[in-house]
């Protein structure tokens, strides 16, 4: 069993420092390269984290030969076309959430994977921290009763310049895939399942992008999900999860959750806390480690199938808002 994996950065933007700097918390995850479309970033970025190799091409990390699995952080409309150029290149993959601008191009991406019997897996850091590994828990063994409703908000406000990413449409922005697929995300964990119903609206903005929306999602036996992200106003970034007997809150901040407590109908508690290190990228970087060295080419924690479907959902209600991206 290979015990070092070796690691390569695909575009050393924000995000990618953030999940470096978890993997130097790692034994035996070694950073062996980084690449970007510019030499000269690829190269200040290897710098300051010591790392060996830097490119001034994504194409010359994909083919580097020391590398094991690639962490692709690229902006969201570059993500196909990175992820298909390191799996052709025979590597492993950890993809930055959302996978891709919508479902043809996710599932272009797992079928490829699966062809060429390499792991893929979407970095949905949110499902891998000890806090939700604990709330999984309790919804298995019963601990709420029957799950029946859930509810999340994650937004943010302050002013946004338009000529940021999060608000210009060539760079794949919009509140669904920056914040929204938290929430859809975390619906289709705990249900395990997408709705059968789906009613959504979202404000346009002047860009053209999704500056807020919420969404409530219908299940059979009249389960039920309410969901609402925004750029424009700071929500309360909590989840509540509500069961025939009992509830669970997830506070604060239920993407990076560090605490959550099992509410009973009596008033008793069961609080469950897990600070953790670094930055929280830590946990992900595992499960892809633990996977690669036992064979694994998916998780089962964030299965291939279901980041599919969870695609498929954001579609769903973008064509209800009649919203296309400028690549489609």
């Amino acid at each position: 069993m290979k015990e070092t994996i070796n690691w390569g950065i695909m575009g050393p933007g924000r995000i990618a420092h953030k999940f470096v700097q978890a993997l130097k918390t790692i034994d035996n995850a070694k950073i062996t390269a980084v690449g970007s479309r510019d030499k000269s970033r690829a190269e200040a970025f290897s710098k300051q984290y010591g790392i060996a190799k830097s490119y001034g091409s994504y194409e010359e990390l994909a083919a580097d030969p020391d590398t094991d699995i690639i962490y692709v952080a690229t902006p969201h409309p570059f993500h196909r076309d990175c992820v298909k150029l390191c799996l052709n290149g025979g590597k492993a993959v950890l993809c930055e959430k959302p996978f891709t601008m919508n479902a043809r191009d996710t599932r272009e991406l797992v079928e490829l994977a699966r062809e060429k019997k390499l792991f893929l897996m979407e970095a949905m850091w949110t499902r891998f921290f000890p806090v939700i590994k604990k709330v999984r828990q309790w919804l298995n063994e019963g601990a709420i009763g029957d799950l029946q409703m859930f509810r999340a908000e994650f937004g943010f406000g302050g002013e946004h310049d338009p000529k940021d990413r999060l608000l210009n449409p060539e760079l794949g922005g919009g509140a669904l895939l920056d914040l929204g697929i938290y929430p859809v995300s975390f619906a289709s964990m705990i249900f395990g399942r997408q709705p059968e119903t789906i009613h959504s609206i979202a404000c346009i903005g002047p860009t053209g992008v999704d500056e807020q929306c919420t969404m409530i999602f219908g299940y059979d036996n009249g389960k039920m999900a309410s969901l609402s992200v925004s750029f424009r106003t700071y929500l309360s970034n909590e989840a509540w999860i509500f069961g025939t007997h009992g509830n669970i809150h997830i506070a604060p901040e239920f993407h990076r959750a560090s605490k959550a407590v099992l509410i009973k109908p009596n008033g008793e508690e069961e609080i469950f806390e897990s600070p953790y290190e670094s930055t929280g990228y830590q946990f992900e970087a595992l499960e892809a480690m633990d996977c690669i060295r036992n064979g694994r080419t998916e998780s089962e924690i964030m299965p291939l199938d279901e980041s599919i479907a969870i695609m498929e959902t954001l579609d769903k209600m973008r064509d209800q808002w009649q919203l296309r991206y400028p690549n489609e």
